[in-house]
C-alpha cells in the first residue's frame, strides 16, 4: 500500500468520526429540549389526574299506555232523552205486550244520528218495519242499530270504518214509526240489551260490560199511547179498537207520548208468550215503534 492510499484512508475515518460525533450531539440536544418541555412530576397537571368517566344514569322505564277500552259508548243524538225505554210494551194496535228491544229518542226531522263508538258498518238499508236503518259492529260481540232514519249518510256503507261521533244519517220517521224519532238498539251476539246500561259509559274490558243488568227485562208491560198510527198498522188498529184509526198523515208531527199506564203479567214467561203472539198478529214483522 502506498502512502497516498494510507493518507486517503485516514481522512475517511476522520470524516466518519466527525459525522458520528455530530449525530450524537444533535440527539443530546433534542433529548434535553424534550426533557425541559415536560412538566415536573409535582406540577399542577400531576395534581389533577384525568376525571373518571361518570356512568350514565339509567332512564326510568316508561309504562306502556293503557289499552283502549273494549267499548266506549257515547250518545246517538246530542242531548238525547229517552222517550220510550227498553222493556215489555204494548202498542195500541197490539193485543199483547212484547219486548221493545231498544229505546226511542224523539227529535226533529234532520237531527244528526251519530255512531256511539268506533266500529265497522255491517248493514245499511231499509225494511218495512224499521224503515231506513244502519247497523254497526264494535267488537266483543257488540252491535248497535239505528232505525227510522229519514236519510242514511252516503259514507255509511257496509265495510266502512266509522269513529265515535261520526254521522250515520238523519233522524226521520220511516217504516212503522209513530213520529220523528230514533229507535236505538245494542245487541251482543244477537241478544238485545238495555241501551240505558251503556250510553255515556266506558268499559275497559269485556268483564266490565254490564251484561247481566242490561239483560234484565221487567215483567211489567207498558201501554204506550201514540198520536199517529203507521199506515201498515191501521187495519190492525181498527180490529183491536173497533174504530177507524187516525192516519199518520193527519196527526201532525206524531211525537210519541210517554206511557201513562202499566199492566202486569203473572210472570215474564207469560209476557214473552204474549210478545210472540203480538208479532204473529203483525204479519210476522216486528213493530219497533
Amino acid at each position: 500500500m502506498t502512502s497516498v492510499d494510507l493518507d486517503g484512508s485516514g481522512r475517511s475515518r476522520r470524516y466518519w468520526l466527525r459525522g458520528a460525533a455530530g449525530v450524537s450531539l444533535t440527539l443530546a440536544v433534542v433529548t434535553a429540549a424534550c426533557a425541559t418541555a415536560l412538566p415536573p412530576k409535582d406540577s399542577v397537571l400531576s395534581q389533577h389526574p384525568a376525571a373518571k368517566p361518570v356512568p350514565m344514569a339509567k332512564a326510568a322505564p316508561v309504562a306502556p299506555p293503557p289499552p283502549a277500552p273494549v267499548f266506549d259508548c257515547g250518545q246517538p243524538v246530542v242531548g238525547a232523552t229517552v222517550d220510550s225505554p227498553f222493556g215489555l210494551r204494548r202498542l195500541p194496535w197490539e193485543k199483547h205486550g212484547r219486548l221493545h228491544e231498544g229505546v226511542d229518542i224523539p227529535g226533529p226531522v234532520g237531527e244528526p244520528v251519530l255512531a256511539v263508538a268506533d266500529g265497522i258498518v255491517a248493514k245499511a238499508g231499509e225494511s218495512p218495519s224499521y224503515g231506513r236503518y244502519v247497523e254497526v259492529e264494535h267488537g266483543a260481540g257488540l252491535t248497535t242499530f239505528y232505525a227510522h232514519l229519514g236519510r242514511i249518510a252516503r259514507d255509511a256503507k257496509p265495510g266502512e270504518f266509522v269513529v265515535r261521533g261520526h254521522p250515520l244519517g238523519k233522524m226521520g220517521s220511516s217504516g212503522d214509526s209513530t213520529g220523528p224519532h230514533l229507535h236505538f238498539e245494542i245487541r251482543r251476539e244477537g241478544k238485545p240489551l238495555n241501551p240505558a246500561s251503556f250510553l255515556g259509559r266506558e268499559f275497559q274490558t269485556q268483564a266490565d260490560l254490564p251484561l247481566k243488568a242490561a239483560s234484565y227485562v221487567s215483567p211489567h208491560v207498558r201501554v204506550a199511547q201514540v198520536s199517529a198510527i203507521p199506515e201498515r198498522k191501521q187495519a190492525l188498529m181498527a180490529q183491536v179498537s173497533g174504530k177507524a184509526a187516525r192516519p199518520a198523515a193527519d196527526a201532525g208531527p206524531g211525537v210519541v207520548i210517554r206511557v201513562h199506564q202499566r199492566l202486569q203479567f203473572p210472570s215474564l214467561h207469560a209476557a214473552t208468550e204474549g210478545s210472540a203472539q203480538s208479532a204473529a198478529d203483525a204479519t210476522g214483522s216486528s213493530s219497533p215503534g
